[in-house]
This record gives structure tokens, sequence and C-alpha cells, in this order.
């Protein structure tokens, strides 16, 4: 476990960061929903996404709070290697999501209106289910990534608080968006904060990782790569920092900067390579232009 807790303002931004990059992703995707209901003259459909937003977020704080607290009615090798396990599992789902997200964001807004299109004509139920897996799939990501962001920093409840305020930001931006009162660059926005999540990630994944040393699972806990206890305060503002948002720690196993180190270099190199920007067409070799949706960057 990390030697010191975190600072609370770490925590708020670390996972206030997170709530702001996966309440736009999810924001995004219930605006294209609903501007499709109004174009398509189907307003009498939007509650039914609601509805389905609803279940969804409902769903999101179940799997976080049973994950989250259900660790305290068990021993505490238990709910380390439940914490560890959750952790791994966060890093797989989100590192997919991220790297999926890359290649499929220029045809989500397509598939999601192709969705809705058959889903109107199932009825109202069809519609709502239509938005609960659309919202449901980042909620899930989401909840398992706070799961091992929180457990990493141990910092009770502060990095939930952080979340909704980070989702309480991108509900007014998703608003602001729609409207039109607002522009945002997306493909910066999502490259930026996917660099950050993977940093988020891989301190997530050193994290599992000294959590199954702990209880067994794993070799070499009494391995250390280094140890600059001595030198570096991890009380101090940027050891709270640092520790908060990317759960770095002074004396890591080896096993823990192997994991971390090819983590952040293999998934990192794959992003960027999704991410890279095409040269723009000459005038002559596109004769025609679709605009751009808003979407076009995730």
């Amino acid at each position: 476990m990390i030697l010191a807790s975190p600072s609370i303002p770490a925590q708020l931004f670390g996972s206030g960061l997170i709530g702001v990059r996966e309440g736009l992703e999810t924001g995004i995707v219930v605006m294209v929903l609903i501007a499709f209901l109004v174009k398509s003259d189907r307003r009498d459909a939007v509650k039914w996404i609601w509805l389905g937003v609803a279940g969804a977020v409902a769903m999101v704080v179940a799997i976080f709070l049973i994950i989250h607290f259900g660790t305290s009615t068990v021993s505490t090798l238990t709910a380390e290697l439940i914490a560890g396990l959750a952790s791994l599992l966060a890093v797989a789902i989100v590192t997919f999501m991220v790297l999926w997200m890359s290649k499929a964001s220029a045809h989500i807004s397509s598939d999601l209106k192709a969705g809705m299109s058959t889903a109107l004509l199932s009825g109202g139920w069809a519609v709502a289910g239509m938005a609960f897996l659309a919202v449901g799939r980042e909620g899930f990501e989401t909840a398992l990534l706070m799961v091992g962001y929180a457990e990493s920093v141990s910092g009770g409840l502060w990095p939930l608080l952080g979340l909704l305020l980070g989702v309480l930001v991108a509900i007014g931006v998703t608003v602001l968006l729609y409207r039109g009162a607002v522009h945002l660059n997306f493909h910066k926005f999502f490259l930026y904060t996917g660099i950050f999540l993977i940093f988020v990630a891989a301190g997530i994944l050193g994290y599992g990782v000294h959590a199954l040393q702990t209880v067994g699972w794993l070799p070499g806990g009494a391995n250390l790569a280094f140890d600059i206890s001595a030198h570096y305060d991890q009380s101090s503002w940027y050891g709270t920092l640092v520790a908060g948002i990317f759960n770095f720690r002074p004396d890591p196993t080896v096993a823990q900067v192997v994991a971390w180190t090819l983590y952040v270099v293999v998934v990192l190199t794959l992003f960027l390579r999704a991410n890279r920007i095409r040269p723009a067409a000459r005038p002559s070799d596109a004769p025609s232009q679709t605009p751009a949706t808003p979407d076009a960057g995730i």
C-alpha cells in the first residue's frame, strides 16, 4: 500500500479529470441520440432515452459501491486481493476502450443513429434499452476505473466526489455544445485526456501488481527496484500530488516498475499511432466534404 494518504486536492483533481473525460464521452453519446430524435421529429421518444440513461447511471453507482465498499466486510488480505484484481480488470477495460474508441470514433455517430432508427420501430422500451447500453458501456468502464483509482489512493469518498464534480462539469459542457454556445476541439481534448488516462491506468496497474504481491499471488514482493524514501517526502505537496494522481510510491518493486514501463510504452505507442492526424486532402482530391460530427474526436 502507499505510505501516506494522498492529499484531498490531488484526489479531487485526478478523479475530477477522469469524470470530465468520461462524462463528456457519455454526454456526446446522449447528445447524438437526442439530436437524431429531434431531427426525426420524434421528441416523444426523448423520455425513453432519459429512462435508459437513468438506469445506466444507477447501474454504474451500484457497481462502484458494491466493489468499493464490499471489501470492508472481508479480511484485510481478501480485501487486498479483491482490490488488486479489480484494479487489473479496470486497467484492461480502460485500455481496450481507449484504443477501441480511437479507431471507432469515425463511425460511432452513424452507428448510434442506425441503432436508434431500429429501436424506434420496436417501441419505447427498445429506445430505452438502446440508451442504457450506449451509456452503460461508458459507465461500466468509468465505474471499474474509479474502483481501481479509489483503492490505489486509499482516499475513501474523495475520489468519488471528484468524479461527480467532473461529471457535472461534463454535463454543463455537453449542454453548451448541444446549444452551440461553445466549440471544442474534440481530437485534442480526447488525445490529451487519453494520454492522462494511460498514465493513471499505469499507476493503477502498479498498485494491482503490488496488491497481488502482498497476498502472495505474485512473487517478488520484497525485491525493490529502488528506494528513495530517504530523499523523497511523500507527505509534501509534490509527493501527495503525484501519489494522488499517478499512484507513485518511492519504493516500488521490480515487478511494478517493469509492468508500469511496459504498459506505458506499448499502450501509449498504440494510442498515439491510432490518433495520428492524417494530412488533409486537397480540394481537388475531395470534391465533397461531410461536416464533422461532435464525436469525431473520441
